[in-house]
């Protein structure tokens, strides 16, 4: 079932799956969702009073989270139109040839394509393979300072996901959203070392923002880049 609490101006929305447990339970999801587990037994007077009570941390994870929700609004793909590439802003500009093509010249990123229909497969395919690269990149000696933690990913996928940046499973496989190839180096650095660190500590604890911090202590900075950059 659902249900909410108002706290101050903000109106904390909720999901309450009730268990066997002893205890009650509450988690932010990185969708930003809040789950509440009960006991049986346990009334909605007393969930809603603990909700209320954790509403300050409920929030301060939700913000946490916020940064991992890209934004980026619908992109018309024509002429004249700005898009991001590593922090900086082009305008598209595009071209009729029979040799299709992205290139990146000055100020501008030129698709030269056969019909304008396809501006968007072909730029689409471009971010992905430099994606791809990228993120390999800088990846790989952030994975070698993880290595004295005694973790390794198992791999690192793109995958497009709508509401997060990166994410890991619990064999180790790091998952990152391609669309980040849109932010600047520092973002990208953010976001894998942000999952790095998972590897080590499951959860958002004292422990993990401790790890994050000391890889990178001005992480916080790179988190509200991306979060402003992307919006």
């Amino acid at each position: 079932m659902t249900g909410s609490i108002q706290f101050g101006s903000k109106t904390i929305d909720f999901r309450l799956e009730y268990s066997g447990r002893r205890s009650l339970g509450i988690t932010v999801t990185p969708e930003m969702e809040v789950l509440v587990r009960a006991p049986t037994d346990t009334s909605i007077e007393k969930i809603k009073e603990k909700i209320r009570k954790k509403a300050p941390w409920i929030i301060k994870q939700q913000s946490f989270f916020l940064s991992f929700q890209p934004k980026t609004p619908q992109r018309k793909y024509v002429s004249g139109e700005t898009h991001l590439y590593l922090g900086r802003q082009y305008r598209l500009q595009i071209k009729i040839g029979k040799e299709e093509s992205v290139r990146l010249k000055g100020k501008f990123i030129v698709v030269t394509v056969a019909e304008k229909s396809r501006t968007k497969d072909l730029l689409s395919s471009w971010y992905l393979e430099h994606a791809r690269l990228k993120f390999h990149s800088v990846a790989a000696p952030l994975i070698d300072k993880f290595k004295k933690h005694k973790v390794e990913p198992s791999s690192i996928v793109l995958r497009e996901m709508p509401t997060r940046w990166g994410s890991c499973t619990p064999k180790g496989k790091i998952i990152l959203n391609p669309e980040l190839i849109k932010a600047p180096k520092g973002c990208i650095e953010y976001v894998i070392i942000h999952e790095l660190c998972h590897l080590v500590h499951h959860d958002h604890t004292q422990r993990f923002l401790d790890l994050q911090t000391k890889q990178m202590n001005d992480w916080e900075k790179w988190k509200m880049k991306l979060e402003k950059l992307l919006a």
